[in-house]
């Protein structure tokens, strides 16, 4: 297991420290975790105490990622997963976690675990029994499945497959401020393993969607996705709306796979927010007792 860097564990016990509620924020691949930085403001200014892990070995700025690329290759969604799990276990009670993209699918699959009392997974890339394969994703996609040697590299986008995997909602000058000020290299593996989940049944892209302690779950699909197309999303949700939580999902019109860090983040970090003040609230602290959802599963409109 990857260790927790000091500033990870400083996040941990300052939280602790808080007595609030926890949220956890998962970021995915070509992010690091300071592109939830104003995500944080937000739910701290609500009244929730926030941490951000990275993944492990992540460096800590942009400069610096860009500076040491090769740093990201060979990270696994499995051994993702633990260093997130591994933040939570020294958490005071179990939180609320937010994930994008393959963070997305390592907050459902944290949620699989029992390990979080509400969670909201935004563009989530695909788990084992997500069938669709639309057109858009195997073309954003295949910036590092079209080269079988980027298992084992770190891949940076270009400008162009960030526009088109992205950015594609966006003017192209809001595209380029976004690739310069966020945009790092990340590990081929996690896209190869999405690739072959259906065909491997030991595949670590699985989620349990059937965990009774899984509680209340948010699918949040941006309409105009090319890397995350509601086809996936719902099929997402489709394998989990059975479960005893909650769970619901919800389309962003008009917004594309950079939702999170774009101009119109605050209104996706607000659908996140009211999610989790409603199955997870702030004034509840860190020693209340874990929720129990049995309500059944509602859906969302599909706008």
């Amino acid at each position: 297991m990857d260790e927790l860097t000091q500033a990870e564990i400083t996040q941990i016990e300052r939280a602790n420290a808080s007595g609030r509620r926890v949220v956890v924020f998962v970021h995915g691949l070509w992010l690091l975790s300071s592109s939830w930085d104003r995500w944080r403001t937000v739910f701290e200014d609500a009244g929730y105490a926030t941490i951000a892990p990275g993944w492990p070995d992540d460096p800590t700025s942009v400069t610096e990622a860009r500076a040491d690329p090769d740093v990201f290759a060979h990270k696994m969604v499995g051994q993702v997963t633990e260093h997130y799990l591994e933040a939570i276990s020294r958490l005071s009670a179990r939180p609320a976690v937010v994930g994008h993209s393959f963070g997305g699918l390592i907050a459902q699959r944290i949620a699989g675990t029992g390990a979080s009392t509400a969670t909201v997974a935004i563009d989530p890339a695909p788990f084992r029994g997500v069938l669709p394969l639309p057109v858009s994703s195997l073309r954003s996609a295949a910036a590092v499945l079209g080269n079988p040697a980027n298992i084992g590299r770190a891949v940076a986008l270009t400008f162009e497959q960030f526009r088109y995997g992205w950015a594609n909602a966006l003017s192209e000058e809001e595209a380029r401020s976004l690739y310069e000020e966020f945009h790092v290299a990340a590990s081929g593996v996690p896209l190869f393993q999405a690739a072959a989940a259906n065909l491997n049944p030991f595949t670590e892209v699985k989620v349990d969607v059937h965990h009774r302690e899984r509680g209340p779950l948010l699918l949040i699909s941006g309409e105009k996705d090319t890397t995350v197309p509601w086809a996936i999303t719902h099929a997402s949700y489709s394998r989990q709306k059975h479960n005893p939580g909650v769970t619901e999902i919800v389309e962003i019109p008009g917004r594309g796979h950079s939702l999170t860090i774009d101009s119109g983040w605050r209104e996706v970090a607000q659908s996140a927010l009211d999610f989790i003040s409603v199955h997870a609230p702030a004034t509840s602290g860190p020693d209340a007792a874990p929720a129990r959802e049995s309500a059944p599963a509602r859906e969302g409109v599909h706008q």
